[in-house]
């Protein structure tokens, strides 16, 4: 799969709280997706499942399970995400693990923009089988 817009732009050039912007729709609109091919279930339904699924705490822990496996420049691009100064914790996460959250979509947002999809995906799955 290809990225959706047909928009050209460098993510080298896009900064950690943009790139995290980007990040958490791909992964929102990856949890939702799954979902929905789970079951056809009452939207209110899918969306309780979904918020578990990527409030802070569940997006932190999936982004200290796939640290071991990244490279070099992903390992980079997470860092940059979670020392980014976004100005604002919500009321319900701590401020660590709403960083590491930052750090997960920042890389997620990342892959995405380089036309890189498919990494998004053997990254979460990797954090399925080892978390």
């Amino acid at each position: 799969m290809s990225r959706l817009s047909l928009l050209k732009c460098d993510p080298n050039e896009i900064s950690p709280l943009g790139l995290a912007f980007v990040g958490d729709g791909v992964y929102d609109l990856i949890v939702r997706e799954e979902l929905i091919c789970e079951a056809n279930r009452p939207v209110r339904e899918l969306n309780t499942k979904k918020v578990e699924i990527v409030r802070c705490e569940a997006q932190a822990r999936l982004a200290k399970v796939i640290e071991p496996y990244l490279t070099e420049r992903e390992a980079d691009i997470m860092r940059r995400g979670r020392n980014a100064h976004t100005g604002h914790v919500p009321k319900n996460a701590s401020v660590a693990d709403y960083h590491m959250a930052t750090a997960l979509e920042t890389l997620i947002g990342y892959l995405y923009l380089s036309d890189n999809i498919e990494r998004v995906r053997e990254l979460i799955d990797i954090a399925r089988k080892e978390g």
